[in-house]
């Protein structure tokens, strides 16, 4: 779900679309592309000034963060902006965290709704500076659990990097702890959704999730290790473009027939020990 968006992905969902005197119903999958497409247009307007162009992003190099402080030189938080669309929340620097090798994304009410760009509740979202290409992302998390809510590791570009939409999901429902939804988007079109299984909670413990992301035209998902899934082209051209690696916790609106209804009665925090990339 990709905080350029967003987040991002799809399950069933329904809206209607006014025309004139004629009423169109789109298609859960359909619908829920159109939330996020208007999604990435709000983030283009709210993320650059009218009439600038995009700012050029380096080509990065594998590393390993352990998350033991905020690296600048890397990273950013995203603060002051909302996705908008099935994002109910805005972006929040002080609310991406660090303590004893842990980076925590919390979800609450805090400075809302004034501060929380028009959305009722403020999270966090923390990306890398720069982009990347073929390699092998993995990300050691633990998940929030509770109904209307996604913990995500993805990689992202789109039109504020000069390119096309792509990108590279692992996103854990919150209604949904036991499983893990992968897919992946490329010049915008995605609609690859596959739940994965995992075996167990992953709100319970840490557990490393991967993908490797390779130029012979294929990319493979991991979870501790153990290859979970493929995708080799079959369902649609596979994404080319260097992206951003992105972590970001957030509560749906308006697509519960894919999160559940979220339901806020506290603070609620998704947290990292460690992201790496292996540049190929």
């Amino acid at each position: 779900m990709h905080s350029h968006l967003r987040h991002p992905a799809e399950h069933h969902s329904s809206a209607r679309h006014s025309t004139g005197r004629r009423t169109r119903t789109f298609s859960p999958r359909v619908a829920r592309r159109l939330l996020r497409m208007a999604a990435v247009a709000l983030l283009l307007l709210t993320a650059s000034p009218l009439g600038a162009g995009p700012a050029a992003a380096a080509i990065g190099g594998s590393f390993s963060d352990e998350f033991t402080s905020y690296d600048t030189s890397r990273w950013s938080k995203a603060d002051g902006w909302s996705n908008g669309g099935m994002f109910n929340a805005g972006w929040r620097a002080d609310h991406v965290w660090f303590n004893g090798g842990v980076m925590g994304l919390n979800l609450d009410t805090a400075t809302c709704p004034s501060g929380c760009s028009g959305k009722p509740y403020a999270s966090g979202e923390y990306r890398t500076n720069d982009l990347f290409s073929y390699g092998r992302y993995s990300a050691r998390l633990k998940a929030s659990a509770g109904s209307g809510t996604v913990t995500s590791f993805f990689t992202y570009t789109g039109p504020s990097d000069g390119q096309p939409w792509d990108e590279i999901d692992v996103e854990i429902l919150g209604k949904n702890t036991w499983q893990m939804q992968t897919n992946y988007f490329t010049n915008g079109v995605g609609g690859h959704e596959t739940l994965i299984n995992l075996g167990f909670d992953a709100s319970a413990g840490y557990h490393d999730y991967a993908f490797e992301w390779g130029p012979g035209g294929s990319i493979n998902w991991f979870v501790d290790g153990r290859l979970v899934h493929q995708e080799t082209g079959s369902r649609g051209p596979l994404p080319t473009h260097p992206q951003r690696i992105i972590t970001n916790f957030w509560p749906g609106t308006g697509v519960d027939s894919w999160l559940g209804p979220f339901q806020y009665s506290g603070q609620r925090t998704a947290t990292y020990d460690r992201v790496q990339y292996t540049k190929y």
